[in-house]
């Protein structure tokens, strides 16, 4: 199978973190890209890509963009924890945006969905993708809301989606939490590439974690439907780490760590979530 897909592939949030490497990683396999973000890309166009500024919000020009596309790499946002009012924009309406771009055009959409849609689950529990929902503030409802979303146009519109739960998606992990939840940015960029070539993947969900020893909180998702095998690990970084925790006992608890506590009034911990029997 050829490394570059026979269409355009749209990728929002470009001049992000995320969006430049993997611009770079997909220009390098002789992608065709169309970039786009609300702020100017910083680094230079690569050959065989094309940058255009515009905001989520503006569905005219989703649609434009997408025109001839087969895949929307859906980075673009906000993309982090923000007043509710600061997140339906881009976060809500752009997302239908790209939905009805991906709609209109028969396109497969990667999603950038997150862990902290099940932020509010416990570190000491082993869940599956199919796991409630829990997330831990306005962003990550968001991104709750963006994977329904995504089975709702699957199963109205026949549109396909990868969800990609990513954890902490840094070139390092930082601190304790991120031995677990740590993706590389080369992992990230394989698992793009099989996201977008893969056949047939309907609506799945992949958790966007190396492959970290400690990793134990998340299983079961579709990387084999993906054909998605994560290659580097946060484990060399153990001795560094393992001691750099918050010392908030709400951000350790819990698997969205820091977003959990951002804005936590309850006087005791939350119960358990309810499991029928």
């Amino acid at each position: 199978m050829s490394d570059a897909p026979a269409k355009p592939v749209l990728l929002t949030g470009a001049s992000g973190n995320l969006g430049r490497m993997l611009t770079k990683a997909l220009s390098a396999l002789g992608w065709t890209l169309r970039l786009t973000d609300i702020t100017p890309f910083p680094d230079a166009i690569p050959a065989g890509a094309a940058f255009t500024r515009a905001d989520l919000n503006d569905g005219v020009t989703i649609l434009r963009l997408a025109e001839g596309c087969g895949a929307i790499i859906h980075l673009g946002g906000i993309s982090n924890e923000q007043p509710f009012e600061t997140i339906i924009g881009p976060n809500i309406r752009g997302l239908f945006h790209i939905y009805e771009a991906a709609r209109r055009e028969k396109a497969r959409v990667v999603f950038a969905s997150s862990n902290h849609t099940i932020g509010f689950h416990e570190r000491t529990e082993t869940i599956g993708a199919d796991a409630q929902f829990l997330p831990d503030g306005f962003y990550g409802l968001s991104k709750a809301y963006g994977e329904l979303m995504g089975r709702m146009y699957w199963y109205k519109h026949g549109v396909e989606s990868v969800f990609l739960r990513i954890g902490s998606c840094f070139p390092e992990p930082i601190d304790a939490r991120m031995l677990a939840s740590w993706l590389s940015y080369p992992d990230l960029a394989r698992l793009v590439v099989r996201c977008v070539l893969a056949r047939d993947v309907q609506t799945s969900v992949v958790w966007g974690a190396s492959d970290n020893s400690r990793m134990t909180w998340w299983r079961d998702d579709g990387r084999e439907t993906v054909g998605w095998t994560p290659q580097d690990s946060a484990d060399p970084y153990a001795g560094q780490l393992a001691g750099r925790v918050s010392g908030d006992p709400v951000q350790e608890r819990y698997m969205g760590g820091g977003f959990c506590g951002m804005g936590y009034s309850r006087d005791e911990p939350a119960p358990a979530p309810f499991k029928p029997a």
